[in-house]
Parts: structure tokens; C-alpha cells; sequence
């Protein structure tokens, strides 16, 4: 049974942190206007909150002048998803919403949150990790698995820095590419099969969804641009792949200690395994987001899905 929570007397004032300085900001305003209006619809006093920078002390500053009772976390990547704006909300006593400072942590990092998965027994895509300072030593690469390659920052998200190749002609370039943007670069075996992803809301597993895109892979343009990609919503999958999906989808959840809502991206083989290739810690709210859409075929509609959200902050306690 869903939680409930008293609508305009039980979180206060409540602060919409958004933008934030990652490649990931205009994304990040748009998830949040829509969870303002819905906020503000549904009568609590909402005070937008603009992250512009990643210094601490002047974000923990307008955080605190801002007065606010509770935080609702719509900052992506960088500095919002891997636990920064998560421990100066903890510094300031500032209950919000979402995973807590380590779940973020975990979940930001490709790599660490690869070997967690494989330690709670979950399957995921062969990989090799390439370190900026090995690369720029010149060290070799060696990829024990076959092509194609999937080469992608480990901490990034919306696909940026993402690279498919089908040579090893292409790694260095690839390799290069993903680490623009962070200092440690993964290269994962390409998985043949079904994209699907599944959101986490309050503990549970909501109904899977297929991703079906022009597109060679799910890139930035594919997720936030219309008419390359297709959602079916729910997926036509079996009850047994359904079942063993969600299955793997909530377990994810837990290995990296999540709390409140996640998303988690699985690539269904052709061997009928679920490969889970990433969790998305604070999933995107646009008009065109997976969550959003998971949650209407579970009957949910968005004023409740952001009330829900909401009262994960009491999740934590």
C-alpha cells in the first residue's frame, strides 16, 4: 500500500534544487518546472532553488538563506546525482529527497556500482576501466571480449560521452570522448538484446518499459529529442520475463542501498538474462522521462508521482 502524507501541513516550505553546473543542467530545469507546477498545483509552498556552481559553501549558503523545511532533489549528474548536494543537505539538517549521500555515491560511479552489482549476484555487461592517467601515459588497452564496445564515462549521465564502436581502430578516439568529461573511462561489451528500464518507487518495482529508438543506441538526442524513439509502455514481455526483469531491478536497488525511487536501465539478452548496465539515482521528470511513464501505467498520475517523491524524505528517517 503507497504511503500518504498530509498535502500542505506535512513538509513546510519546500525547496525545488535544480540546474546545477554538470552537462546535464538544461535537462535538470525542465524536470524541475514540471515538479514546481505540480507542487505548487497541489498547494504546498514551493521556493525554486537555482544550483549555479559546485562550490559548497556558497550552494550551502543559499540553501540555508532560502529557509527552507525539506529539499526536493531534481539536479542530474555532476554534483546532484553522486552524493555532493546530498552531504550539504546532511551538514545543514535538511531532510530530501532520494538516495542518501553513499547510495548517490554508488550509484554515479559506473564502476563501482558495476562491482556491486556482480557482488549481489546480478549479471552485467563484460568491462574494462581505463584511468585518464593510464591513457595519457599511453598504456595499452586490452579488451578481453568481442566487438562491438560500448565506450562511456563512469560518471556521466544522458548518454554523454557515449560511444558505440565496431573496430578497435576507433578505441582511442572513443576512449578520448569519454574522458572529456570524467577521469575514468569504462569500455563494456555490447549486449545483444531488448532495452528495457524499470523504475523503483517507494521500494517496489513499477511496470517495465521497452525502449525502441532509431537510433543505434539510447544517446542524449534519442531520450530528449521527438521521433526517434519509441516507449512501449508496458513492455510486451512474458509474465516469467517481466517477473524476472523487476526482479533484477529491485535488487540493483538494494546492492547500492538506494532509498525513495530510482530507475534502472537492463538490457534483456537474447539469452533471456537481464543485464543491468546502470541505475539512475534521480531519474529524469520531462514530458518525454521514463518515470513519469512507468508510473501512469501503474495508475499514478504525475501530481501524485511527485507527492510520493516527495515523501521519501521520510523514507531516510
Amino acid at each position: 500500500m503507497a504511503m500518504t502524507y498530509p498535502i500542505k501541513s506535512g513538509f513546510g516550505k519546500v525547496g525545488v534544487l535544480m540546474g546545477g553546473p554538470s552537462e546535464e543542467r538544461q535537462i535538470s530545469l525542465r524536470s524541475a518546472a514540471a515538479v514546481c507546477e505540480s507542487l505548487k498545483q497541489q498547494g504546498l509552498d514551493v521556493v525554486p532553488l537555482d544550483i549555479t556552481t559546485d562550490d559548497a559553501v556558497s550552494n550551502a549558503a543559499l540553501i540555508r538563506s532560502s529557509m527552507i523545511d525539506c529539499a526536493f532533489v531534481v539536479l542530474h549528474g555532476r554534483f546532484g546525482e553522486d552524493g555532493t548536494i546530498q552531504q550539504i543537505l546532511e551538514d545543514l539538517q535538511i531532510p530530501y529527497t532520494g538516495s542518501g549521500v553513499e547510495a548517490s555515491r554508488r550509484a554515479m560511479d559506473k564502476v563501482v556500482s558495476q562491482e556491486m552489482f556482480l557482488r549481489a549476484g546480478l549479471r552485467v555487461p563484460e568491462y574494462v576501466n581505463v584511468s585518464r592517467s593510464a591513457f595519457e601515459r599511453g598504456a595499452v588497452v586490452k579488451v578481453p571480449f568481442a566487438l562491438p564496445w560500448v565506450v562511456k564515462p563512469s560518471r556521466q549521465g544522458s548518454s554523454i560521452g557515449l560511444s558505440i564502436i565496431d573496430s578497435p581502430d576507433g578505441l582511442g578516439a572513443a576512449i578520448r570522448l569519454a574522458l572529456e568529461t570524467d577521469d575514468t573511462a569504462v569500455v563494456q561489451q555490447y549486449i545483444r538484446g531488448r532495452e528495457l528500464t524499470v523504475a523503483i518507487l517507494e521500494g517496489k518495482p513499477l511496470p517495465v518499459i521497452e525502449i525502441v529508438t532509431t537510433r543505434r543506441f539510447f544517446d542524449y538526442e534519442a531520450k530528449y529529442q521527438n521521433g526517434f524513439t519509441k516507449y512501449i509502455a508496458p513492455a510486451l514481455l512474458d509474465a516469467t520475463a517481466a517477473s524476472l526483469v523487476q526482479e533484477a531491478a529491485i535488487a540493483a536497488h538494494r546492492a547500492l542501498g538506494c532509498t525513495g525511487y530510482s530507475r534502472v536501465d537492463i538490457i534483456l539478452g537474447e539469452d533471456r538474462v537481464p543485464y543491468i548496465l546502470e541505475l539512475n539515482n534521480i531519474p529524469g521528470l520531462t514530458q518525454t522521462s521514463l518515470l513519469p511513464k512507468a508510473a501512469r501505467c501503474a495508475g499514478i498520475d504525475f501530481n501524485q508521482l511527485c507527492i510520493r517523491m516527495l515523501g521519501s524524505i521520510y523514507e531516510k528517517k
